[in-house]
């Protein structure tokens, strides 16, 4: 099975979900296909009456289930009614027959959309979420290889050109050869032979209009791509707009949106010209096979091989398998170009989650003895140099460590090993004496809090982005938290108090504000292990300060990873670990680094940490 072929069939396994709704709608399909079929044959004595040659059957013919046995029975039924009651009467049951087969053909062919519907829709609903757990289980790493705006386009508009494009035709998939086949079938009945010249004149035009469908799956890629570097360049423009006015810099900014716009456009403009060839092509290669079907149809009835009455019954059927085909033709240029958006999704759906739970891996209910870094180096790639080199550290329960170093030390890749957003290829990271790969990974996560350098909050409720992800706190306890944080008094102050919106990433906040609300949420939490990462650098003066003193208090009889470029922050660690390009340089108590001489004292005297 080619790749493109897996990819349209995943997508039609989506339907397990809802089994009885595709039973129901394939119950309809084939309602309406066989009415659509018995909508034919109707013609036949319709025009035979209305011509006059219709031939009286007086004798009841003898039952039974073939087709020639039930149209006997039908016919004999219609010369009892022109007999008894006259031809007038027998033309208006014919006709109420023939309305009555087109009312039931459309109801089942609404119920059969009717049914689809919430199956279209649902599978729709299930991409996107099982898309979006997927970006929650994705390790860190991944991310520094892709754009955010083109995994943003794969969850909306590539989720949306599949439904537009593969799900909007799956109608017609399960319909329209069911009609062709019966259409068809009767066809095979009236005159084998005139319906093989019309096969072959399908497979032609099939083959023809399959060729320029091939080239849509290609384009659509193009199109996608193309989308998601534009949702990239406008994502990153909002997230930098101070930037981008302080530097000036708005005429290049749409110089690059405009260079990426015209290269959607142009692809867009590609793809449509082909997609739109679709409808008059098969348009014109069905009245192509019209007109030869006429031409030599025509030539049976002159020869008296088929009478007039049949040979336009049949040009009926052929009517009937006409707009199924056209509408088949049209599902195959959606279906390659929905292909391809959905070969973006699996791009993402099947990407690797290379940090996850190692099978058998135990819980971790308590944190009792303390952490150890054993010779740990670790690289975010294979090509660069190592991040950290060769480090032990060992943190025993309860006590503070403050990591000091220029920047690029390695002083955050160190803790951000420690909740495994990151794992490392040499060395172990112990807690209580197991490999932290040995332990569940969101038991591990769960020992942690974790303030970072950059606020990271989210566009709810004050209230919610404090309880962020804790079940069963009460508001009491939220408020505590909050005045521990000096966040209480500010928040007050707002419109509706802890129930005001933040706004896109707490931008209605000031920055010491936003910071504030980050440290409320870790003393929330009350976990044994607390990480700061410059966790005071945002805050002003007074701010900090005030913070100072709730995150010491906090930090007590827990175990505490601090870095800080403030020395207020730092000195009353248990033990200051300094940090040079990867490596551990110094350590010790914050006199006796100073009382030493070295790196540390330096680091001091600049206030460059």
């Amino acid at each position: 099975m080619s790749k493109k072929q897996s990819s349209f069939w995943r997508l039609i396994g989506y339907m397990r979900n809802y089994k009885g709704m595709v039973a129901l709608n394939v119950i309809s399909n084939i309602l309406t296909a066989v009415f659509t079929a018995l909508s034919i044959p109707l013609l036949v004595p319709f025009l035979e009456v209305l011509f006059d040659r219709r031939e009286l059957i007086l004798e009841q013919p003898p039952g039974g289930f073939s087709a020639e046995a039930i149209a006997a029975q039908f016919n004999y039924y219609i010369s009892q009614l022109i007999v008894e009651q006259g031809k007038e009467s027998a033309l208006i049951v014919v006709c109420g027959a023939i309305l009555s087969v087109f009312l039931l053909k459309n109801l089942f062919r609404y119920l059969s959309l009717f049914f689809m519907a919430p199956v279209r829709n649902g599978i729709i609903r299930d991409l996107r979420a099982q898309l979006f757990d997927k970006l929650l289980r994705l390790p860190l790493p991944y991310f520094s290889e892709e754009r955010k705006g083109d995994l943003m386009s794969r969850m909306t508009s590539d989720v949306q050109e599949v439904e537009s494009s593969i799900l909007n035709v799956l109608e017609a998939v399960f319909r329209e050869p069911l009609i062709i086949v019966g259409a068809l079938s009767f066809m095979l009945y009236v005159s084998p032979g005139l319906t093989g010249f019309v096969f072959v004149l399908m497979i032609f035009t099939g083959v023809v209009i399959g060729g320029i469908g091939r080239r849509l799956k290609k384009s659509s890629n193009a199109v996608q791509g193309r989308l998601g570097n534009i949702v990239s360049i406008v994502e990153e423009a909002l997230g930098g707009l101070r930037i981008i006015k302080g530097f000036n810099a708005e005429a290049y900014q749409r110089r690059k949106f405009a260079e990426e716009n015209n290269g959607y456009r142009y692809a867009l403009t590609r793809l449509l010209w082909r997609r739109d060839l679709a409808s008059p092509l098969s348009e014109f290669l069905g009245i192509g096979t019209v007109a030869v079907l006429l031409w030599y149809g025509s030539r049976q009835v002159f020869s008296g091989v088929l009478d007039a009455e049949t040979f336009l019954t049949f040009i009926f059927a052929f009517y009937n398998v006409i707009d199924p085909a056209k509408s088949l033709s049209k599902s195959v240029y959606n279906v390659q170009k929905g292909v391809g958006a959905m070969q973006r999704i699996e791009g993402l759906l099947d990407a690797p989650v290379s940090i996850q739970d190692a099978p058998g891996a135990k819980p971790l209910s308590e944190f009792k003895e303390g952490i150890a870094y054993q010779q740990v180096t670790f690289a975010y790639r294979e090509d660069e140099g190592p991040a950290l080199k060769d480090i032990n550290l060992s943190i025993p329960r309860g006590k503070s460590v403050a990591l000091v170093g220029a920047s690029g030390a390695g002083k955050s890749t160190l803790v951000d090993l420690l909740p495994r957003f990151y794992d490392i290829a040499q060395g172990a990271i112990l807690i209580d004496g197991h490999n932290i790969k040995d332990y569940r990974l969101q038991d591990l996560r769960a020992q942690m809090g974790i303030v970072s350098q950059e606020a990271i909050l989210f566009n709810d409720s004050i209230y919610n982005n404090i309880v962020f992800g804790l079940e069963g706190v009460s508001p009491q306890e939220v408020e505590a938290a909050a005045k521990a944080a000096n966040a209480h008094d500010f928040i007050m102050a707002t419109e509706r108090g802890y129930q005001t919106n933040i706004g896109d990433r707490g931008n209605k906040l000031s920055g010491g504000q936003r910071q504030r609300l980050t440290i409320a949420r870790a003393i929330l939490k009350n976990p044994p292990i607390l990480i700061l990462d410059e966790a005071t650098s945002a805050l002003d003066s007074e701010s900090e300060q005030l913070v100072q003193q709730a995150l010491l208090e906090l930090m007590k009889n827990r175990t505490s990873i601090v870095i800080a470029h403030r020395l207020s922050t730092i000195q009353y660690a248990d033990e200051i670990v300094v940090m040079d390009q990867g490596a551990i340089v110094e350590r010790g108590t914050h006199q006796s680094l100073l009382d030493k001489g070295g790196a540390y004292q330096k680091l001091v005297e600049l206030q460059a940490f």
